[in-house]
């Protein structure tokens, strides 16, 4: 059994991959061992901060360790809010603002609002060899919110071939079908070769 350093401070991040992971790969959170700060996610790319954060992880803790970024990306916004998903409404983070935010923004323009979730996995192992992962789902943004599961943008976001947004999804419906899940994927497949 593996056991990794997911390098973040999401607590449902921290419940989805553990979910997924398991039980080949145990994780371990930054409270188990001590690691108290993030690093700025200033790429201008999801790759980047996936490495920003996993090479952080990395150094201050000196384990195999793993980080993940996400960015919705909305074609009608030319991909906004893309890297900047997490802070689309500013720097307080805060999910229901960055819905709103995008909602506005798409007052304008009519539907479908085609968009997908893009999230890439960085994995730096035992020997400091960098890895990535990538996850993708197509949907679309609706003009409402639904359901209350999930985090981030899940009230908004029907992925293509469903009628439910995430939020309304339960955590194994939204496992099976997810971008992170489908990155999660194939990581742990990486990991059991």
């Amino acid at each position: 059994m593996h056991k990794l350093l997911f390098a973040t401070f999401n607590r449902h991040k921290q419940e989805e991959a553990a979910a997924i992971l398991a039980p080949v790969i145990t994780l371990i959170s930054p409270s188990d061992v001590n690691y108290k700060d993030s690093p700025e996610e200033n790429a201008d790319t999801v790759e980047g901060n996936a490495l920003i954060k996993a090479r952080h992880g990395y150094e201050q803790c000196g384990l195999p360790c793993f980080a993940d970024d996400t960015a919705l990306e909305v074609m009608q916004l030319n991909g906004a809010p893309g890297v900047h998903s997490a802070r689309f409404a500013g720097l307080d983070h805060d999910d229901k603002a960055n819905r709103q935010k995008l909602l506005a923004e798409l007052s304008n323009f009519d539907q479908p609002h085609v968009a997908r979730f893009r999230t890439v996995i960085a994995y730096i192992d035992s020997k400091g060899e960098e890895h990535l992962f990538e996850g993708i789902v197509d949907g679309r943004i609706i003009n409402e919110e639904r359901g209350t599961n999930g985090f981030g943008y899940d009230a908004l976001f029907v992925p293509d071939g469903y009628s439910t947004t995430f939020a309304e999804m339960t955590d194994i419906e939204k496992n099976f079908v997810s971008h992170r899940a489908r990155a999660l994927a194939q990581f742990k497949s990486f990991l059991l070769q």
